[in-house]
């Protein structure tokens, strides 16, 4: 009988051949000159994979408790994944920013660009990017025979970005400017330069043939309606959770959020400015130039000091950091993607480094005053210490577990609770920079109701500071954004948009912090108040798995 270990590897490797693109993202380019299978065979074909490993994880041999944490990891994710297959999501996914859509693009930024080898590879996929591009849409057309479309908003977005791509500032042009990088580094390499430069022109064309098509097929059945209903949201919510949501519960939790959120940034506002109102502050800490970094590198170079510095000082006194993940890098995202920052995790072989990324198409200014938690939240302690904690436990976690479990749930949850905690720790150094967490959880909060709220089609309370007593709609959830989180018009028409074509993505990270509080609650008064750094071990120890079997995890170390 093969023990779980055996398993989970076996899986591993048998979900990157049946999805190249992941494996890429993954860090495994064995396979980064193919695509990924996108048609519905090709989804039939991963649920098979998730099939067939359930069961034979359920058969294989489990010792000890590192055995059985691998072994409940694999039942669980095959679980989600497999429920998540049968919502019948992928005949419709298509959004704003994590679709195939964008994946398809986004995965070039994410192969090696150095050797030969390497070269061959990225051409061979910008060369057969027909593929994908065919093998998504015939899974959208799939859906249009049985009336399962995505909302007209994510495919109006969906066709922007397609024209941003074919056009003339396309993020395929940066792959000449890594390509030149690499001929400065090896001359040899000067002899692809052409195959390259025709092979980008065959991408950006392919992209505006796929755009053409959303224009002309998928748009003018596309409906109108972006709510999702109940039943399919809590689904996919359970998804992103790991766990059962009552959303309406949820919701009414959100509002009260917002009302305490909004009471104690009026107070961190006014240590900014002694008696200025909460516009008036934000202002200020928008337009000062003494509050902002003066360009896009020296943006960049301070995002990347407080990563080194946060590093410096708690590793070994709050967190224990492998030597492997010492190091985050800190750079530009690549043109055409959301308005937000977002973490790549390490390969598994630790040669390509977390990073986090940073848009910086069309900024002008780059106030600091909410970047600094972001910076907390993205790179150290957030993302990449969670996720390259897992990626470093070999001796604990199956392959499985390291590499390919990442549950939004605990993931941006451990993220959020990590701005909290330097908060706490004093690492929001200047009364502008509380301002900022507080903004960042006010957005959070805001999330959960617009998100909840659009979906299930509530009535907004009477105490609501917009459309009291009103219903949700795309243009409630701006003015939500812009009123009460104080988001720019750009920003929030991005994340209403967002939250419209990710339906129960959003709300995983106040949810997640939350369950992640609560925990600590539950640790402090069952150990006391002195011992937050093994709290913290545990918690990263069992990586990023969903908010269930994190509760049951570390309520058993207690």
């Amino acid at each position: 009988m093969p023990d779980i270990f055996h398993v989970s590897s076996t899986a591993l490797e048998t979900i990157h051949e049946l999805d190249p693109v992941l494996a890429t993202f993954e860090g495994d380019y064995s396979n980064s000159s193919e695509w990924t299978d996108l048609s519905p065979d090709g989804f039939a074909a991963q649920r098979e994979f998730w099939s067939t490993t359930r069961s034979a994880s359920l058969a294989a041999a489990a010792d000890g408790r590192d055995g059985e944490l691998a072994k409940r990891v694999m039942v669980d994710e095959a679980d989600l994944r497999l429920a998540d297959l049968d919502r019948g999501w992928t005949v419709r996914d298509l959004n704003n920013i994590a679709s195939p859509w964008q994946y398809i693009r986004e995965v070039f930024h994410h192969c090696p660009a150095v050797t030969h080898d390497d070269w061959n590879a990225l051409a061979a996929r910008l060369e057969t990017i027909d593929q994908p591009i065919d093998s998504y849409f015939a899974s959208l057309e799939a859906g249009v025979a049985v009336g399962e479309v995505p909302a007209r908003r994510q495919v109006e977005i969906a066709i922007e970005q397609g024209h941003d791509t074919a056009g003339d500032e396309s993020s395929f042009d940066a792959i000449s400017g890594f390509f030149d990088a690499a001929v400065a580094a090896d001359p040899a390499l000067e002899s692809m330069r052409d195959r390259i430069d025709t092979a980008i022109v065959n991408a950006k064309a392919e992209f505006a043939r796929g755009t053409t098509w959303l224009s002309e097929r998928l748009l003018p059945v596309a409906p109108e309606n972006d709510a999702l209903g109940r039943d399919r949201y809590v689904a996919a919510a359970r998804v992103w959770l790991g766990a059962d949501l009552d959303p309406v519960e949820t919701y009414e939790w959100g509002w009260s959020e917002i009302a305490r959120l909004r009471e104690d940034l009026v107070v961190a506002c006014d240590r900014v400015v002694a008696g200025g109102s909460v516009d008036e502050v934000l202002n200020l800490l928008m337009t000062d130039p003494t509050r902002a970094a003066a360009d896009a590198d020296e943006f960049l170079d301070l995002m990347q000091q407080r990563q080194e510095q946060a590093l410096a000082d708690l590793e070994g006194s709050h967190f224990d950091v492998d030597p492997r993940i010492r190091h985050v890098e800190v750079t530009a995202a690549p043109p055409g993607g959301a308005a937000s920052p977002y973490y790549s995790a390490p390969s598994e072989d630790f040669s390509r480094p977390g990073r986090v990324w940073y848009p910086m198409e069309g900024r002008k200014s780059f106030p600091l005053y909410d970047e600094i938690t972001t910076a907390y939240h993205e790179g150290f302690p957030g993302h990449h210490l969670q996720v390259g904690t897992q990626v470093t436990m070999g001796d604990r976690l199956s392959r499985f577990h390291r590499v390919a479990i990442w549950n939004p749930g605990s993931g941006e949850g451990w993220a959020l609770y990590a701005e909290r905690l330097m908060g706490e720790l004093g690492y929001l150094d200047k009364p502008d920079y509380e301002v900022g967490l507080l903004m960042s959880q006010l957005m959070r909060a805001c999330r959960i109701v617009i998100d909840i709220g659009c979906h299930l089609e509530l009535p907004i309370p009477t105490s609501s500071p917009v459309a009291s007593g009103g219903r949700w709609s795309y243009e409630v959830a701006v003015q939500m954004l812009t009123e009460v989180a104080h988001q720019t018009p750009h920003a929030a028409r991005s994340e209403a948009v967002r939250y419209l074509g990710w339906p129960g993505q959003a709300i995983s990270y106040k949810v997640g912090e939350q369950a992640i509080l609560d925990l600590r609650d539950e640790w402090i008064a069952a150990n006391g108040s002195g011992d937050l750094r093994r709290f913290h071990a545990e918690v990263l120890a069992i990586g990023s798995v969903g908010l269930d079997l994190t509760r049951s995890l570390v309520r058993a170390t207690m």
